[in-house]
């Protein structure tokens, strides 16, 4: 037990040194916990053996596959079905297909080869992931074509043990005690309890199919039937904790069977997340899940980086870097023309390219099953984890990399043309959002004509299907602003999502008009200021209003009545309005707000000012009604 708390405390402060450093510059949370691991073990030797840890750090992994699989409801994954099998099929096929020729052409036999070629043709779901995600990257299109790459693989790697039993080369020496594998995340293969205790020992290849495919089954099958009623007992207790148990439960349980038949626990959870996605429990299962993953998924990255056997790879290291280049070399290349053929350009296609290089995690996986099923010998499982560890290693790098050529690199998007615009109304609308669209609808309610323009294309259109007209174009652009009318416009309605380009419009228009009335829509307090300083006479707060009808609602059901509660929402309506003016003259832009003395004065004044009239106002109310 001591020496397990040793390791966690020494793996927690590598990740907490480390991991701020990489970030602060530029590196990236993965790119520094796998360097914290490296520094741990193979650098400092403060760690020799951390299976313990690592079987534990592999539910990080786990529980990012099931919660990938609980967001893809089976109707999505019907949906995204041409991308996953035309762009993802494409992916596994061909880099199998060209590393199993490599393979062959080394001197290997078709049944190691194709083992190899299912190995090399995975990428890394865990790393990428969640470096898109920490750059903001994983909504673009190059982000998205690679999430269905990711998905697509960690479908096929259900096909691939279930193929991969079938494959055993009796020749082929079999995994020993004197065998040097590297300790690794997600090994199976490895001594431990799990391995004594598989279902699938001693099975023929035909058995241990059979058995993989009732597994699955039996995954499906309870996440179908058996999922509703689980939850309905534990809600009858109204614990919270028991969702939280009961979350673990399913991940773990689910864990444990596919390693007592020698399967991917992670693969496990993911089919259980997706059999789960369209049960009204899904989202009490992501959030009772989600804490656990990331500090786990960290301690996985860490396991990765102290895994590597740099005694194996200083003893051939340029035959072993080499190899470990060559694959991402070889997948950069399938990557790059099937990003052509599915016409990625630009920043989106070096992002598939380089983002999708490496091997990944499910890689550990299907060498340690093959060790199990004799597929190779060890010393080739040595140097296959290697290669595969390495090249994880390295892709942090690659996105460093494409940072550094994304900055380089012009947007070759091409934008439709805007709309002539050749109508000019009494009110000019720039953004049509879902707020805008309701200031639109209202005033044409009425009778008076507007201007909607909006540099969202696909809002025009939807705009266009429901009857309202609307032109695509920049607001900015003075020109399309002179063809609306807002030289004799009476006023502007500036809803635009960008809180700078809402500023630079105000900015604009009042410069152009000094008697235009221009009302904008703000998003907090400081933007507000902003925009009465760029010269906006009627600015609303996104949020305000509606706001202040929840706290109507809350008045009314602690003591007030509805008159009571709707008078106090009109005061400190009416008062916030004052205040606002107020500490806008008071505002300064080049100085934190925390800073400026005589705006927090005035700030506190005005709400004892606020408090005072309140209070006022309620016992007046009272006075009436007596």
């Amino acid at each position: 037990m001591a020496e397990f708390l040793f390791l966690a405390s020494v793996f927690l402060l590598a990740a907490v040194i480390a991991v701020p450093i990489a970030a602060r510059l530029g590196l990236g949370s993965v790119l520094g916990y796998l360097l914290a691991g490296v520094a741990i073990g193979p650098g400092l030797g403060l760690i020799s053996d951390a299976t313990d840890l690592q079987h534990f750090a592999e539910f990080g992994v786990v529980m990012m596959l099931f919660i990938i699989g609980l967001e893809l409801e089976p109707r999505a994954l019907w949906d995204m079905r041409h991308r996953l099998i035309g762009m993802g099929g494409l992916q596994i096929l061909v880099t199998m297909l060209t590393v199993m020729t490599g393979a062959l052409y080394l001197g290997f036999v078709w049944q190691t080869a194709l083992a190899i070629g299912m190995i090399f043709a995975l990428s890394s779901t865990a790393i990428v992931l969640q470096t898109l995600s920490e750059k903001g990257l994983m909504q673009t299109s190059g982000g998205r074509s690679t999430f269905s790459v990711l998905l697509t693989q960690d479908i096929a790697v259900i096909p691939m043990l279930v193929i991969l039993p079938l494959l055993a080369v009796p020749a082929a020496p079999t995994l020993t005690e004197n065998g040097s594998i590297m300790r690794s995340p997600l090994d199976q293969g490895d001594h431990g309890a799990t391995h004594g205790m598989s279902l699938v020992e001693g099975l023929p290849g035909w058995g241990v199919t059979l058995v993989t495919l009732g597994a699955v089954a039996l995954i499906i099958l309870g996440g179908i039937y058996g999922a509703r009623p689980l939850f309905r007992f534990i809600h009858a207790a109204h614990l919270r904790e028991m969702y939280t148990a009961l979350a673990l439960l399913i991940v773990i349980g689910i864990a444990f069977l596919m390693t007592a038949v020698g399967l991917s626990p992670a693969l496990g959870t993911f089919l259980a997340g997706v059999v789960l996605a369209n049960s009204e429990f899904r989202h009490e299962l992501e959030s009772d899940i989600e804490p656990f993953k990331g500090l786990l998924l960290g301690l996985f990255f860490i396991t990765v980086g102290a895994g590597i056997d740099f005694e194996l790879f200083f003893s051939e290291p340029v035959s072993i870097l080499a190899l470990a280049l060559s694959i991402m070399l070889l997948k950069g290349i399938i990557l790059y023309m099937l990003g052509r053929a599915f016409k990625l350009r630009g920043r989106d296609q070096w992002l598939f390219t380089l983002g999708l290089a490496q091997a990944g995690e499910f890689g550990f996986v299907l060498i340690s099953f093959s060790l199990q099923q004799a597929i190779f010998p060890a010393d080739l499982g040595d140097r296959l984890l290697l290669i595969v560890a390495l090249s994880m290693l390295i892709t942090p790098l690659a996105f460093l990399l494409y940072e550094f050529l994304s900055k380089r690199m012009k947007d070759t998007t091409k934008l439709p043309e805007h709309d002539d615009i050749d109508e000019q109304g009494t009110v000019i609308i720039a953004g049509i959002g879902r707020f805008g669209q309701i200031v639109n609808r209202l005033v044409q309610s009425v009778g008076y004509t507007t201007v909607v323009i909006d540099n969202n294309l696909q809002t025009i259109q939807l705009m266009r299907r429901f009857g309202y007209e609307g032109f695509f174009g920049d607001p900015l652009r003075p020109d399309l602003l002179h063809a609306a009318g807002i030289d004799s416009a009476r006023v502007l309605m500036v809803a635009l999502d960008d809180p700078v380009a809402a500023e630079q419009l105000v900015t604009y228009a009042r410069r152009l008009r000094p008697d235009l009335h221009i009302v904008a829509r703000s998003r907090d307090r400081t933007h507000t200021y902003r925009l009465y300083q760029a010269g906006a006479n009627d600015i609303v707060r996104e949020l305000f209003d509606s706001s202040l009808r929840a706290g109507r609602y809350v008045l009314e059901n602690i003591g007030l009545t509805e008159f009571e509660a709707a008078e106090a929402e009109k005061l400190f309506y009416k008062h916030d309005r004052y205040t606002v003016r107020e500490l806008a003259d008071l505002w300064d832009p080049n100085l934190p707000s925390a800073q400026n003395d005589r705006y927090i004065a005035r700030a506190r004044e005005l709400e004892k000012e606020l408090e005072a009239a309140l209070l006022a106002s309620l016992e007046n109310n009272d006075d009436n009604a007596a």
